[in-house]
């Protein structure tokens, strides 16, 4: 049967807007049940307690339970390995965090690629280490903590949260660039680093703000910098590592990922939704209280922070040697 012509594109015009409506209809349904996200650092650590801020907030948001699943061990490899293997269908998301930007440089056996088997989906927050020295460290700042270390090269203790940790990482860096040379101690997480330091058995560590704040208050410990570029509201008398190491920044970059090939309409669901939490007064100051500043951008900004994260922890890593 032939149509008319005024028939048949009518059709064809119909039919040249199946996909986008496909894909509006596909966002608004989604999600129809359960979502999981997939931390890989054990319950009750600063990730987990950020990962069930945002599981919290996405289940409101998007009227399905966000359930939190730890999967703890090899630097959240194991948690990375299983969303990149997942389906591709926006019920399975990672939290992703520093050590996410620092393993492949770590290890040459990974069997999968972060950056191409991850697709970004949104930054949460940027949060700063504190460099912290033990009370019996003389050195009050950053200068004279080095023109410690010079003095006596390989005596003072660093402790370390474990190899490709962002602790770690982020005190190679202040090794490289001022050339002080500091004995490294790796210790199981940074509850066993910070009792180790709390009792006086090594001498200084960077340790991410939200679990350092509490010895620093307590004057168990003492901060000599914090390693953003800025100064942080939490510490604001506490001057940044770049005020003496001109150049010097690290920082603990968290957000959400999903299993890439992830339907694009869905990555922005969820890119809208986390985004709206920094709009949120309450949600807002929840996240601060975490010790990060939000990250609010799309996908492909989260995309090129962890990339260019990935690049420079590389850069630093291969300098240093470090192998898991």
């Amino acid at each position: 049967m032939k149509l008319p012509r005024r028939r048949f594109l009518h059709l064809a015009g119909a039919a040249a807007f199946l996909p986008p409506l496909t894909k509006i209809v596909r966002a608004q349904s989604y999600p129809t049940r359960p979502v999981t996200l997939v931390v890989g650092f054990p319950a009750g650590g600063p990730n987990d307690i950020l990962g069930r801020l945002i599981a919290q907030w996405l289940s409101v948001r998007l009227g399905q339970p966000v359930a939190v699943e730890n999967k703890p061990g090899a630097s959240g490899n194991i948690a990375t390995e299983a969303v990149a293997r997942a389906p591709a269908d926006g019920y399975t998301l990672l939290l992703v965090g520093p050590a996410n930007a620092i393993n492949g440089s770590l290890s040459d056996n990974l069997s999968f690629n972060f950056l191409r088997e991850i697709a970004p989906v949104a930054a949460i927050t940027r949060e700063p280490l504190v460099m912290l020295v033990h009370p019996s460290v003389p050195a009050k700042t950053v200068a004279e903590f080095v023109a410690l270390a010079k003095a006596d090269p390989g005596k003072i203790k660093m402790a370390s949260t474990g190899k490709g940790s962002s602790p770690h990482v982020s005190g190679l860096l202040f090794i490289m660039m001022t050339g002080v040379d500091l004995a490294i101690v790796q210790y199981g997480g940074g509850g066993p680093a910070l009792k180790e330091m709390i009792e006086g058995n090594a001498h200084m560590m960077f340790e991410p703000m939200s679990a350092s704040i509490g010895p620093i208050k307590a004057g168990k410990l003492r901060a000599l910098a914090v390693t953003t570029a800025a100064r942080s509201m939490a510490l604001p008398d506490i001057p940044s590592v770049n005020e003496a190491v001109p150049g010097y920044e690290a920082s603990a970059v968290t957000g959400i990922g999903v299993p890439a090939h992830t339907p694009a309409d869905i990555i922005e669901r969820l890119n809208k939704e986390i985004n709206a939490a920094f709009a949120d007064p309450a949600m807002q100051a929840r996240l601060n209280d975490t010790g990060g500043s939000v990250l609010p951008g799309s996908p492909a900004e989260f995309g090129r922070l962890m990339a260019e994260e990935t690049a420079k922890w590389a850069k630093v890593i291969k300098a240093s040697g470090a192998k898991l």
